[in-house]
């Protein structure tokens, strides 16, 4: 049997990293098992759609290395593989269900359903939803009902006894009581549009899924869509229903948690090998040891049983951790191209990207390289080369534990330790034993006479080495702005 596995997103907002990990999940799984990963497009909510979160998912997927087997663009034997371009297919499906007895129409209006669900609440009925008023109507009532031009829903049958099971390739078997589904969803609505059930089972089945990869809060959907496999006669795929991805305060993970949208990743300077790697390793793991997987090698090495069953907690400090080792990774030459772009927005390299510009990025880099977390880093760490905003707020540069008395005593000793031996050409570890020397007969920690020489340079508290940024900004540059620090503490 080939494994053939799907993506089938919605295309109503832009790609997030739960979703993201499903699609790594099952294009992984697809690869190392020679099978078919398929990307279908659930485009029938058509109220939220936008043609920019479906450019997003291609984008995202394409920026990431995802290549799709079958799917839009490419096409396939089972197209097409947008929903909203198969309609008369579930409109063909769902009245066999109702010629089989196994749906019907149903011609309630919003305001009687509506009445319903009122009343139920008023009454604290155990049973909740669509009262199944519809169920039996005569041939004679459905003509006079559609005479009034009332336009019928399609809805299920669900069984009022006994229980449905479907089996989770992590969870084992999970079962719920017929009563307790959904009461008679809706399949196919007033406009002949398909919910999301109905659509998602006939394409499952039509494109010959053999593995549904999709997180655990669709478990609930689980007994329905067995169901509707038993209504129609077919078979169902195996289900394997991916952890929950959770932020550090142990809730899904959400916009509150910050940028989980791919694109704002991507905006920031994430690699996407860093993604690809981290995202694969949130629920997943190969030997609980094995941290850093390229693309082939987790297209080569993907097992279903090596995925949790408990939530997966999303770490951003691991994220930039990783991300961070990829771009040390880089030679200097490809670090300066991925830069460039945010150099030239913050305004630090032209447009034209001068071969002067180009040799003094690639001198830039290697100082760049061993600071960034993100790309979009670099501006930050390597202002103070291209623009002169001195820091004037004392408190910036007195280190904790420090007085300004002390700072101020700081940036005159340390400052011509450092100007000293710059100018003679001592090496700048000699330099650090110096300035350590006097950090100790001064009785302080050895950052409160760094910092304040750190921020005279840079004006900022985190920055480049201090040998780099003294050698990037040149001597006689780096002694004017300590001499201008050391005048600030002498008002």
């Amino acid at each position: 049997m080939e494994v053939r596995v799907r993506y089938a997103p919605s295309p109503t907002g832009l790609q997030h990293i739960g979703g993201v990990r499903t699609a790594l999940y099952n294009y992984f799984f697809a690869k190392a098992n020679g099978g078919k990963f398929i990307l279908r497009i659930e485009d029938t909510d058509r109220e939220r759609y936008t043609d920019e979160s479906l450019q997003d998912l291609y984008d995202t997927l394409s920026w990431l290395g995802v290549k799709w087997d079958e799917g839009p663009v490419v096409g396939g034997p089972y197209g097409s593989y947008v929903q909203s371009e198969r309609l008369e297919l579930y409109q063909k499906y769902a009245k066999q269900l109702v010629e089989d007895g196994k749906a019907y129409y149903c011609y309630c209006t919003p305001e009687r359903l509506e009445k319903v669900r009122q009343e139920q609440i008023a009454s604290k009925s155990q049973y909740q939803g669509y009262d199944r008023h519809c169920a039996n109507l005569t041939q004679e009532e459905r003509e006079e009902l559609e005479k009034q031009g009332i336009k019928p829903v399609i809805r299920l049958r669900v069984p009022t006894e006994g229980k449905t099971t479907f089996h989770d390739i992590l969870m084992g078997d999970i079962t719920r009581k017929n009563k307790d589904v959904s009461p008679d969803p809706i399949l196919l609505k007033s406009d002949g549009f398909p919910t999301y059930h109905l659509a998602n089972v006939i394409d499952d089945h039509l494109m010959k899924i053999t593995h549904i990869m999709r997180a655990q809060e669709w478990i609930p959907s689980g007994p329905l869509h067995i169901l509707l496999y038993n209504a129609f006669g077919w078979e169902p795929p195996q289900y394997c229903h991916l952890p929950m991805v959770m932020g550090k305060d142990g809730q899904k993970l959400s916009k509150r948690h910050g940028d989980t949208a791919v694109r704002d990743f991507r905006a920031k300077g994430y690699l996407p090998e860093a993604i690809l790697n981290y995202v694969s390793l949130v629920g997943w793991s190969l030997d609980g040891s094995t941290e850093f997987f390229s693309r082939e090698e987790l297209e080569k090495c993907f097992k279903l049983e090596n995925i949790h069953v408990s939530p997966a907690v999303f770490d951003y400090k691991k994220l930039d951790w990783f991300n961070g080792q990829y771009i040390r990774a880089k030679s200097d030459e490809e670090l300066a191209s991925l830069i460039l772009p945010y150099m030239q927005k913050a305004g630090f390299i032209s447009a034209s990207y001068t071969d002067d510009e180009k040799k003094k990025l690639l001198r830039l880099v290697p100082s760049l390289k061993e600071r960034m977390k993100v790309l979009s880093d670099c501006t930050e760490l390597s202002a103070f080369l291209f623009e002169d905003k001195p820091c004037l707020d004392k408190e910036t540069y007195i280190a904790k534990k420090c007085t300004e008395e002390q700072t101020k005593e700081a940036l005159y000793k340390a400052g011509e330790i450092i100007l000293q031996d710059s100018k003679a050409g001592v090496p700048f570890a000699d330099t650090e034993a110096k300035v350590c020397a006097l950090a100790e007969e001064m009785g302080i920690k050895v950052n409160g006479c760094f910092q304040p020489i750190r921020v005279a340079i840079t004006a900022s508290t985190v920055s480049l080495p201090l040998h780099d940024s003294i050698e990037l900004l040149g001597l006689e540059e780096t002694e004017r702005r300590i001499k201008r620090a050391q005048e600030l503490f002498n008002n």
